[in-house]
C-alpha cells in the first residue's frame, strides 16, 4: 500500500509517517519546511524515517501543483492531507496567507486525487470549526457556520471543498476534526509545550482570561490510531471528531503539568485573546462506532510522556 502524507515533518505528520512505515506502507512525505517554527525541528522529527527504504521525502509546497504532480506516485492508494498554516492567533495576523495555503493547497491536492483516480483522501480539519458552540459535547451534526478565526474558516472551507469533490467525482473522503493534540514533538508554540518550557525556566505562564477556558486535550497516539482507522475505512464522505472527550480547564492543565515537571507554576493573567474559543469538547460516538476509535491516554499519563520526551530532547 502506498500513502502520501502532506505535512509529514510536522508534529502529527511525523508520528503518522513512522506508524505507517511500521505497518508496512510505502510513504511519500511532503513538506516545505516553512519558517512558522524552526525547520530544523521538523527535520529532526523525520530523522528516523529518512533511512527507511520505503520512505521518500518531497520538499515542495502543496500549492505547487506542477511539482506535486511530477513527484507523487501514480499508484498512490491514499492521500493524508495534514499540511496547513496552523494556529488561531497567527491566522488573525495573516488571513490572506492562511486562505491561500489552506484552501488553495487543499484544492490542488484534490485535483491531483481526481486526475490520478486516487480513491481515498483524508483531510485534517479542526475542532476550531465549532466556534463558540453552546451545545456540548460537540457533534459532527452541529451547525459550524460561525467560525471565529480565519484558521477555523479555512478548515470549514476545506470540509466543504472535500464534499464537493466527493459529490462531483466520487472521491472517498474522511474529514477529521482534531481536538487539541499534544505529546512528544508537539509544536513549540502550542500551550503544553510553551507552558512546560516556562515552568522549567521559572517564568510566569500567560493565561488569557480567568483560566476557566476548557480544552479537550488528546494524546498523539490516540489521534494516530484514529487517522489510520480513517484511512482504512474511507469509502464515502464522512466527518469525524477525534478527541479525548475529557476536557479540562487551563488552570487544571497547568496544575497537572507542574506536577509532571515537579516544579511550581506561576500564572500571569491577561485579557482574553480574539479568536480563542471558550471550550472544546468532542462527542466521539460516531468515531467509536464507525472507526473503532478508543482514546485511552489520561492527561496525567500523556503529560508525563511529554515531559520525558522534552527533557530527553533538550539533553541532545
Amino acid at each position: 500500500m502506498k500513502a502520501v502524507v502532506t505535512g509529514a515533518a510536522g508534529f502529527i505528520g511525523s508520528h503518522l509517517t513512522e506508524r505507517l512505515l511500521r505497518d508496512g506502507w510505502a510513504v511519500t512525505g511532503v513538506d516545505n519546511f516553512d519558517g512558522f517554527y524552526d525547520p530544523q525541528v521538523k527535520r529532526d522529527n523525520l530523522a528516523a524515517c529518512l533511512s527507511h527504504p520505503h520512505f521518500r521525502l518531497l520538499e515542495a509546497d502543496i500549492r505547487d501543483k506542477t511539482a506535486m504532480e511530477a513527484a507523487l506516485p501514480d499508484d498512490t492508494d491514499v492521500i493524508v492531507h495534514l499540511a496547513a498554516r496552523a494556529g488561531v492567533r497567527p491566522s488573525i495576523l495573516e488571513p490572506v496567507l492562511y486562505m491561500d495555503v489552506n484552501i488553495n493547497g487543499t484544492v490542488a491536492l484534490l485535483e491531483i486525487a481526481r486526475q490520478r483516480h486516487i480513491g481515498r483522501f483524508v483531510f485534517a480539519s479542526s475542532s476550531s470549526v465549532y466556534g463558540n458552540n453552546e451545545k456540548v459535547p460537540f457533534s459532527e451534526t452541529d451547525n459550524v457556520d460561525y467560525p471565529i478565526s480565519p484558521y477555523a474558516a479555512t478548515k470549514k472551507a476545506g470540509e466543504l471543498i472535500c464534499h464537493t469533490y466527493h459529490h462531483l467525482y466520487g472521491l472517498a473522503i474522511n474529514c477529521l476534526r482534531f481536538f487539541t493534540v499534544y505529546g512528544p514533538r508537539q509544536r513549540p508554540d502550542l500551550a503544553i509545550h510553551k507552558f512546560a518550557r516556562l515552568i522549567e525556566a521559572g517564568k510566569p505562564i500567560p493565561v488569557f482570561g480567568d483560566g476557566t477556558m476548557m480544552r479537550d486535550f488528546t494524546y498523539i497516539d490516540d489521534i494516530i490510531n484514529g487517522v489510520v482507522a480513517a484511512m482504512d475505512r474511507c469509502t464515502d464522505y464522512q466527518i469525524y471528531n477525534l478527541g479525548e472527550s475529557q476536557p479540562i480547564s487551563v488552570t487544571d492543565l497547568i496544575t497537572e503539568l507542574a506536577h509532571a515537571l515537579g516544579k511550581p507554576a506561576t500564572r500571569q493573567y491577561l485579557p482574553p485573546q480574539p479568536g480563542d474559543v471558550e471550550r472544546t469538547y468532542a462527542d466521539i460516538a460516531k468515531a467509536e462506532t464507525q472507526l473503532d476509535y478508543q482514546p485511552s491516554t489520561h492527561i496525567r499519563t500523556g503529560l508525563a510522556r511529554f515531559v520525558a520526551w522534552l527533557r530527553k530532547s533538550d539533553r541532545r
